[in-house]
């Protein structure tokens, strides 16, 4: 054992010192793609993190602790009833409007609460894949056509591939059942009302802070007064927030007064000391988010106060050093593409044109792979197709791009990895890819 210790460290010290010693770092190509990978990395952070990370672990937490295990498995569980699973976990993106990152601490506390593989899956696929905001984009700006196809291909495959996972894995899933069966369902802690209340009201907040911008020149559609006023109304569910800490989770109304005060404080601060009008609303966020961390912690009358904060805690030690992974590696082979510029990684972007133009299988499977791996933050794609499609991709890979980018990404399979091990996720991705692949040969036989 210890010969084989010492063989693996040698073997890992030479692959250092050969990357270290043949490091390309006089190509313009590389020194661009390691540019590329930070930029992701910072954007990354200032406008994914903590307006849409942190509140997804916060939700993933109230899913934790105060929806009921027996909430769970009544609408999830192995045993529940199959239609009823699946359609909430397939329609589960219009009401989340989330990316491919963001749905994963939600995905892991519904599969921790005993939720079964299929709806599970398809709860994974679906969150990113039918976010309403993005089908919307997708129908305004690439055409109905395109869009119509994105949304009937996204809810079905949410239920295909949540079905055949629980195919494969079915004895899995009968054990899972057999156990399910015995376990007496724990009543509500509260009132299911409050629960969902306390849920919505946070899921809201999250939707709204990310609300993405119009496309230009619209200047009149509902669309560009909910994004003009995005954090007035994020503003009014932040006191939905503070009526729910105070009336649910019942914690002691001083605190409550100090948080708020502290948040709102924060407000005229950041407007008064930050020139980037854009960094602006981050500072509230980090503020609310430490208040609401140091209440829920001192919180003493109720446990399950704490052990909210505490599941939050959990989940982002679980998530983040392998989206951080994922985004440095995914910014160094794709480039980093958002607020209108773009820098090349180390796969040059005529390759992917040059490579997905026309309708043939391997343009198809190729956008499907590239879009699998590819990080998009939400709203992203639908502009990114569009340049890629005025340079000439073809219509059947761009669909194909539209099914498998969204919903996975190399950060989001990383994490997955660690929830649901190597062989189910490899599953995962490639009934993604395979299925994307067949959609976009078939759509772009049609159109």
């Amino acid at each position: 054992m210890e010969t084989k210790h010492e063989l693996k460290m040698l073997l890992l010290i030479t692959v250092l010192f050969g990357t270290a010693f043949f490091l390309p770092i006089e190509s313009m190509r590389f020194n661009t793609a390691v540019a590329a990978s930070f930029d992701l990395v910072k954007w990354y952070a200032r406008e994914h993190l903590i307006l849409c990370l942190l509140p997804a672990f916060f939700i993933a937490g109230v899913i934790s602790v105060f929806v009921s295990k027996g909430s769970v498995l009544r609408y999830f569980g192995a045993n529940a009833q199959k239609w009823l699973a699946y359609s909430v976990a397939a329609v589960s993106g219009t009401i989340l409007a989330v990316c491919s990152c963001t749905i994963l601490p939600l995905f892991s506390s519904i599969h921790k609460r005993g939720a079964g593989l299929g709806p599970a899956i398809a709860f994974l696929y679906s969150g990113p894949a039918i976010n309403i905001l993005a089908i919307i984009l997708t129908w305004r700006i690439l055409g109905f056509e395109m869009g119509m196809a994105r949304t009937i291909g996204a809810i079905s495959f949410s239920v295909i591939i949540g079905v055949i996972m629980s195919f494969i894995y079915r004895k899995e899933e009968k054990a899972k059942r057999d156990e399910q069966k015995n376990i007496e369902l724990e009543p509500e802690k509260r009132p299911i009302w409050q629960t969902s209340f306390h849920f919505f009201t946070l899921v809201l907040i999250l939707v709204f802070a990310n609300w993405g911008a119009p496309s230009s020149g619209d200047v009149s559609s509902v669309w560009y007064y909910l994004w003009a006023y995005k954090w007035f109304i994020t503003g009014f569910f932040s006191l939905q927030l503070v009526f729910s800490l105070l009336y649910i989770l019942k914690i002691k109304w001083q605190w409550v007064f100090y948080a708020t005060l502290a948040t709102g404080a924060s407000i005229v601060l950041a407007n008064q000391f930050i020139q980037n009008r854009e960094l602006i609303p981050i500072v509230p966020m980090i503020a609310g988010i430490a208040a609401l961390t140091i209440i829920t912690l001192l919180d003493k009358k109720n446990p399950d106060n704490k052990e909210w904060t505490l599941s939050t805690w959990g989940y982002a030690k679980q998530i983040l050093p392998l989206l951080a992974i994922g985004v440095v590696v995914a910014g160094f082979l794709l480039g980093s593409t958002h607020d209108g510029k773009t820098i090349a990684g180390i796969m040059p972007n005529e390759w992917i044109v040059a490579l997905v133009g026309g309708n043939s299988f391997f343009s198809n499977l190729f956008a499907s792979v590239v879009g699998a791996f590819m990080y998009f933050a939400t709203l992203t794609e639908v502009p990114i197709l569009q340049g890629l499609i005025t340079s000439g991709m073809g219509k059947g890979p761009a669909l194909a791009l539209l099914l498998a980018g969204p919903s996975l990404s190399l950060p989001n399979m990383l994490v997955i990895r660690g929830v649901l091990g190597i062989k189910k996720t490899a599953v995962f991705v490639l009934l993604v890819i395979s299925m994307a692949t067949v959609s976009g040969l078939i759509y772009g036989g049609l159109f």
